[in-house]
């Protein structure tokens, strides 16, 4: 196999940015992908709407990342499939969330398996569906690689991070607060002494502001936890029965989701119930050897702790040591004329290269 060159890889990322792939739809981009292998030498599978390949024998290093995008949002000056580069920059919906991290993902594997004397172990890279709606496609993947024999002894999720190292991440809670109320015509619910849903679910709002959610995290910070979505009423003369409002908590690893909910309940009159509990805080040592590889591979990178959610939480779930790491910056993803720079893709291609070469060098007797 030959080298594979920085003109290639960013050609690559642009026929990736150029292929729409929303969250459900990014059957034809696996497609394309497939093909794409296959007229390198290389062989990939398709999991569902996930594309797997390998590189080597087992124990394997995971290069995992997502190919699906949200819908491009409002205010876009250009196609966000049309893709423009200018001066460096790619503008398109993904480019940098996380199709910059697909493609170096991509180069990384090539040059890997175009470079002999690699040290022993190979190498698995996953790029996956449906991270944007939950993670769904890694979820579902890493039960199917387990049973193959193909779980990866530690990986690197591929996400915006600006080759930043992330070694914690916080986890999400989502916990709906109901309010009840008393039905009754407007004009007489002050008279009949009724008590009004909104009203009620109001009171607890602001209760929200007093409730002590645990301790801070030294890389994660305090938990937090906002208001999102408000329901309630059904008629504008009616005093309503219900209302409702969504929680969304951004979690530790201490205290867990259900100590946090109950920490939330303790303060609230109204009923509290957990919605989803599934995305968990993940976290990993910062001695360990995947983390100094990491550095090693990149001395100018810091570690940090991440608020934002990623399939880490699955790889954490299921055992596995990993990190996130990717080029791009976060404060792009999901804006409108989202772009990543040339040299960000080149620079996250060679990191993957080094990083995986360094945990074996690291992992070798």
């Amino acid at each position: 196999m030959t080298a594979f060159s920085d003109a290639e890889l960013l050609a690559l990322h642009r026929e990736l940015v150029a292929t729409p792939s929303l969250s459900g739809q990014e059957g034809p981009l696996v497609e394309h992908l497939l093909g794409w292998f296959a007229a390198r030498g290389v062989v990939a599978e398709r999991i569902g709407d996930n594309l797997v390949a390998r590189l080597g024998e087992a124990p394997y290093f995971g290069l995992n990342t997502h190919l699906d995008t949200v819908p491009a949002c409002a205010g876009w000056s250009r196609d966000p499939h049309d893709v423009t580069v200018l001066d460096g920059h790619v503008f398109g919906l993904g480019s940098n969330d996380a199709k910059a991290a697909a493609a170096a993902m991509i180069g990384a594997f090539l040059r890997l398996a175009a470079r002999p004397g690699a040290p022993a172990g190979g190498v698995l890279l996953t790029l996956v569906a449906q991270e944007e709606v939950g993670g769904k496609g890694t979820e579902a993947l890493l039960p199917e690689l387990a049973r193959r024999g193909l779980a990866p002894e530690a990986a690197v999720v591929g996400e915006p991070t600006g080759l930043d190292v992330a070694i914690a991440q916080k986890g999400l809670l989502v916990m709906e607060l109901a309010a009840a109320g008393d039905a009754c015509h407007a004009a007489h619910g002050r008279a009949l002494g009724a008590r009004n849903a909104i009203a009620e679910l109001a009171k607890d709002l602001v209760a929200l502001d007093g409730v002590d959610l645990g301790p801070a995290h030294p890389l994660l910070g305090p938990p937090t936890l906002e208001p999102t979505i408000v329901q309630g009423g059904t008629a504008r003369n009616a005093v309503p029965a219900r209302a409702t409002c969504l929680l969304d908590a951004r979690i530790n690893p201490a205290p867990g989701p259900a100590e946090t909910a109950a920490r939330v309940r303790a303060a609230l009159r109204g009923e509290l119930r957990i919605v989803s509990d599934r995305l968990r805080p993940v976290e990993i040592d910062p001695a360990h050897p995947l983390v100094a590889a990491a550095l090693r591979a990149r001395p100018a990178a810091r570690t940090f702790g991440s608020r934002g959610v990623s399939d880490w939480v699955f790889l954490g779930a299921a055992g596995i040591p990993a990190i996130k790491c990717g080029p791009g910056l976060t404060e792009r993803s999901h804006t409108a004329d989202e772009y990543a720079l040339e040299s960000e893709i080149v620079e996250g291609a060679s990191f993957y290269e080094a990083l995986v070469r360094a945990f074996r060098e690291a992992r070798r007797p």
